[in-house]
């Protein structure tokens, strides 16, 4: 990555502390523990790795970088064994990995593509393990340039004095947007739900925005249509785990009931966004994930109900085009309605 870019990302950003590959060890960072702790998990093999994304700690653009460099340390685990062996070991992983982000399909992508790398490497007779990691670093370098080129148009769409709402962790492109738009003298303010169970709000946007010098609030989730009707917000982004080709966007659940406050009130909802998924043409093909939903009847281990209530927690939900403003792309600012043209 461009080192030029370390002044935008706080430390939560920074890719070696998002994920990375120790002599066949993968190590994250523990999104769960911050900003209390600065905390790494270590896990030897794919199994850990799994159970590390599955249990949150890592989320936004974090999984598929663990999930890849699973895949390239079961193929260093694999090293040795028969071409036909060392395929299938790959493939038993990339299985594992792709269950643990049912709706976020940019994992599974992504592994295809390492494992188009490890494959090509094993008929060459070459190492599975070093074609993966070649891969990652290549695509993640991409990755933040293009995370670069999507924040100078997120930030190209906040003027002077806006305040602005978010959802969850908006993640990289939408934290140097804000950075951008900060530094280039906008006076801005960031209103950020806690987002529960998991406190993204609250644990992950403000601190790094904080970090960065750029005026956040902590909200509660109940709040947004308040201040919105107040006047205190005039933008609302939020990142995507999923666009489909036509244009629903599917994020943590909560930014749909924002999106309908926000169009209630005249304010523009824009989606940073990779682009869509191919493979996700409509909004009947979107799979949402439904989690424990003892996850719900707690907060950072706090029981917040009795344990014999029911709960339900599906992890994520859907906003129709009809109110997202724009998708905001390598490409520029898109309708959501006009995806096909450039992605399809």
């Amino acid at each position: 990555m461009d080192d030029s870019l370390n002044h935008l990302l706080p430390f939560l950003l920074r890719p070696q502390n998002v994920a990375r590959y120790e002599e066949g060890v993968v190590v994250i960072g523990d999104r769960r523990k911050y900003p209390f702790e600065q905390a790494f998990v270590h896990c030897p093999d794919v199994e850990s790795a799994a159970q590390a994304i599955e249990q949150m700690v890592t989320q936004g653009g974090g999984p598929w970088q663990v999930a890849v460099l699973a895949l390239a340390m079961a193929a260093r685990q694999a090293a040795g064994l028969s071409a036909d062996e060392q395929r299938l070991r790959l493939e038993q992983a990339r299985t594992r990995l792709v269950r643990t982000r049912p709706t976020n399909t940019a994992l599974a992508r992504r592994l295809d593509e390492a494992m188009t790398a490890a494959n090509q490497a094993i008929d060459r007779g070459e190492p599975a393990e070093q074609a993966i990691l070649d891969w990652f670093e290549q695509t993640r370098t991409a990755i933040y340039r293009d995370y670069r080129v999507r924040a100078e148009f997120g930030a190209g769409l906040v003027a002077d004095g806006d305040g602005i709402l978010t959802m969850c962790f908006a993640e990289t492109a939408f934290i140097m947007a804000m950075a951008l738009a900060w530094q280039s003298g906008k006076r801005i303010r960031v209103y950020t739900p806690e987002t529960r169970p998991y406190l993204q709000g609250a644990r992950l946007t403000a601190p790094s925005l904080h970090e960065l010098g750029i005026p956040v609030q902590v909200i509660g989730d109940s709040m947004p249509a308040y201040l919105m009707s107040r006047g205190m917000v005039q933008k609302y982004f939020t990142a995507a785990d999923l666009v489909t080709l036509d244009g629903h966007v599917v994020n943590k659940i909560g930014t749909f009931q924002l999106a309908i406050a926000a169009h209630y009130h005249a304010i523009p909802y824009f989606v940073f966004s990779w682009g869509p998924d191919r493979k996700s043409p409509t909004r009947d093909s979107i799979v949402i994930e439904t989690r424990n939903p003892d996850e719900m009847k707690q907060c950072r281990g706090v029981p917040t109900t009795s344990s014999d209530i029911d709960a339900l927690y599906p992890a994520f939900d859907i906003t129709p085009p009809h109110l997202v403003a724009g998708i905001i792309t390598e490409h520029g600012v898109l309708s959501p309605y006009d995806l096909k043209r450039y992605f399809g």
